[in-house]
């Protein structure tokens, strides 16, 4: 007969690293705990465990400017891929201007994603 323990197995846990801002390691830290503490066995949405993390960002502008880098554009290479603006892309990106449906359309086809995810 098998013993129960308290402890969870080590197969079922995986080591993650990240490079975080010193300034937000201890809340991320603290929210990692929250989540093992609470055994989560269902999926969150991605935009309720974010705004746990990051409660003032804005979620499409820090889309874009992640969609932008990883895609190792810069501003004036996007702003000549979509015909939008370099000065309303970096408004965009910073979430001084909401990014429409039509420019999310021109943005996601630039940077090869879901034009939803601007929105």
């Amino acid at each position: 007969m098998l013993e129960r323990t308290k402890k969870r197995h080590t197969e079922e846990m995986v080591t993650i690293r990240l490079r975080v801002r010193r300034s937000n390691a201890e809340r991320i830290k603290r929210f990692a705990e929250s989540i093992e503490a609470d055994n989560l066995s269902e999926s969150r949405p991605w935009r309720e465990v974010l705004s746990e993390l990051r409660p003032d960002d804005s979620f499409p502008a820090a889309i874009l400017r992640g969609s932008r880098v990883k895609e190792e554009l810069t501003q004036v290479q996007l702003s000549a891929m979509t015909g939008i603006p370099r000065r309303h892309i970096s408004e965009m990106e910073h979430g001084k201007r909401p990014i429409g449906k039509e420019s999310a359309r021109k943005l996601a086809k630039a940077l090869r994603c879901d034009y939803r995810v601007l929105l």
